[in-house]
Parts: C-alpha cells; sequence; structure tokens
C-alpha cells in the first residue's frame, strides 16, 4: 500500500503545536513568533509535508509568483524582439538581477515567471497576466526611456517596483543607483592618474542611467578646468565597445583615458587598445562601470565602478512583497551608492 502524503494535523503533532499554527505559518502569516516558526518549518522537514498550492491560493488568494518583466520601447518586428531577448540572456547584468530576486524570493516560497513586453501586445499580455491574479506583483527591468509599461501598470493600480527611476515620474516604487556620482568617481580616478585627454563610451543616450553617468563625467572634467570629452555612443555591448573605442581613436589617437559606461564595453574598449599597440593602463586607463564578472575575466582587471545589482534586484523584491501584503501603501524610492573599484586598467 502506497503510503498517505503527510498532513497539516502531522506536521501539528510533530511540532507540538495547534494545526491552525502551522497553517498560519504555510500561509506567511507574519504575527507567528521566530521560534515557533522555526519549530515547525522542522517539523515540515521531517515529515516531508509538501504545502498543496492550489488549496494554499485559495486561502491566501496569492498566487505565490511574480512576474519578471524586462520591458522597452523598440522595434517591435518578431525578428527584433528575438534578438532583444538574446541580448538579454548574453548580458551579466540581468544574470545578476534574477540572482538577487531569486535570493529573496526563494526562501519565501516565491517564484519568478519570466516576461518580455517589447511591443504594445506583449504590454497589455502582462497587464491581462496580472489582473487575472497569475502573478501577484510585477518586478520590471526597463530598457527604454520612453518605455510605457509603467505608466500602464500604475494607472491599473497593479503592484508593481521598477529598477531605475523611471523617466517619466509615476506613482511605483523603484530602486536605483547614484549613476551621476559613479561618472563622477570614474572622471576623478582618471584625473588622479593624470590623464589630461579622457574620452568617454556612453551607453544608449535613450537610457536614463547613460545620460546621468555621461553627465557625471562631464561635471566632474569641467570643475577641473577640461572643457570637452569626447564621446561615442555605444550599446552595452561588447562589440559596441570595439566600435566606439575604434572611432574614438580615429579621431582623437592621442586620447589617454577612457570611461567606458559598462564593463563589457570597457573589455572591448581594452581590445582595441591591444590590438593598436597601445598599453593599458600605461598608454590609455580604462575605467568600466558596474564590478561585473566580466570586469576580471580576462587581464587586465578592469578598474570599474561598482554597481550593487544583487542588492538592488533583492531591494526591488523586497518593496514588492510590501506592496502585496500591504505592509507599505505609497510609492517610495531607494538609492544605492556608487563605489570605485581599484584593479589593474586603470
Amino acid at each position: 500500500m502506497s503510503r498517505q502524503a503527510p498532513t497539516l494535523e502531522d506536521v501539528a503533532r510533530e511540532a507540538g503545536v495547534s494545526r491552525a499554527t502551522v497553517s498560519r505559518v504555510v500561509n506567511g502569516v507574519r504575527n507567528v513568533d521566530p521560534a515557533i516558526q522555526e519549530l515547525v518549518r522542522r517539523a515540515i522537514a521531517r515529515t516531508g509535508y509538501a504545502p498543496n498550492r492550489a488549496a494554499r491560493s485559495l486561502v491566501t488568494r496569492r498566487a505565490e509568483t511574480v512576474a519578471l518583466v524586462v520591458s522597452g520601447a523598440g522595434d517591435t518586428s518578431d525578428q527584433a524582439q528575438a534578438a532583444f531577448a538574446a541580448r538579454v540572456f548574453a548580458d551579466p547584468f540581468f544574470g545578476r538581477v534574477v540572482a538577487g530576486i531569486v535570493g529573496f524570493l526563494r526562501p519565501r516560497s516565491v517564484h519568478p515567471v519570466l516576461m518580455f513586453a517589447e511591443s504594445d501586445a506583449a504590454r497589455q499580455e502582462v497587464l491581462t497576466y496580472l489582473r487575472q491574479g497569475r502573478a501577484d506583483g510585477a518586478l520590471v527591468v526597463s530598457s527604454h526611456a520612453e518605455d510605457p509599461l509603467p505608466a500602464l501598470l500604475a494607472e491599473a493600480r497593479l503592484p508593481a517596483v521598477l529598477f531605475a527611476r523611471p523617466a517619466r515620474p509615476v506613482p511605483l516604487s523603484y530602486v536605483d543607483l547614484a549613476h551621476r556620482d559613479g561618472g563622477r568617481l570614474a572622471a576623478e580616478h582618471l584625473l588622479a592618474r593624470g590623464c589630461r585627454k579622457p574620452a568617454t563610451i556612453c551607453g544608449p543616450l535613450a537610457v536614463a542611467a547613460s545620460q546621468e553617468r555621461l553627465a557625471g563625467f562631464r561635471d566632474a572634467l569641467a570643475r577641473r578646468g577640461l572643457a570637452y570629452a569626447p564621446v561615442a555612443e555605444g550599446g552595452f555591448t561588447l562589440d559596441s565597445g570595439v566600435a566606439a573605442m575604434t572611432e574614438l581613436l580615429a579621431r582623437h589617437p592621442d586620447l589617454d583615458g577612457v570611461f567606458a559606461a559598462n564593463d563589457l564595453m570597457a573589455r572591448g574598449a581594452c581590445q582595441v587598445l591591444r590590438e593598436q599597440g597601445r598599453r593599458t593602463p600605461q598608454d590609455v586607463a580604462v575605467v568600466g562601470f558596474d564590478d561585473s564578472a566580466v570586469a576580471v575575466a580576462r587581464h587586465p582587471h578592469l578598474t570599474t565602478v561598482r554597481q550593487p545589482v544583487e542588492d538592488m534586484a533583492a531591494e526591488m523584491a523586497r518593496l514588492l512583497d510590501e506592496h502585496i501584503h500591504g505592509t507599505r501603501t505609497e510609492p517610495t524610492s531607494v538609492l544605492f551608492d556608487a563605489e570605485l573599484v581599484v584593479r589593474e586598467s586603470a
């Protein structure tokens, strides 16, 4: 005969508490003493009890999933959307976002569902998904300043938190970095090294973070009397860093420092400098941005501005959890500080 699956009553007997107490712990009710919660969790582990998620959802009225939405306002053709998805998965930044979110959600038995929203139809699909209660809220990573999804979520009064301050004010919580300070740190470091002809590879200027990093870089140079620094726009990819560095060297062969607005573009810049016989940092110092795994994947290890992406993503998930459970009713913002990490490239 097959053994019956453990029940709440079995867990309650094992833990020496009431069935109602076990139910409150399983359903995430927050007014249970932490010591009792731990006692029940150990009993669950010993008995092998697994909650019936469908039944639990009927009780809690929650799906126990959240939508992780990567959104933008770009080309809506099938080919372009497939290329967009490929770029997302190739970017170490997105992997760090996922790691931070999962690290917060997993202990709470909540799971992310990945959704792309690069077209009007896809955005409506996200809204419908949330309205139907198939996810309890949305964590939104937007790639374009003109992205309409944040405003649509706010208008629909759906729980959502944004990674990065929206270009247009909307009543949604968000986490972000002090990007302008990061650009300033990069400029000050290059100047302190003795660079007098620095240039920059900025990110896509349709992205607010790119604008802020560029503005901080320029402001710091201006305060030191450097009125002009060459700029080449990249796309946050290795190849775009290669193209931008090639362009900068063609126009300004005497440049002696480069600030790239992410580590992938900085790595592309180092590749071009090496191919053209320039030593890093002796001839041209290079500073990246993010402090991703790319920064130390090969030599020279990148001096870079650290963006604590995992911590930011976990905070985004925490804020959404508070909105879902009603412990936070008003939108809020959390701004993280940038930090310079000095290595070999500058």
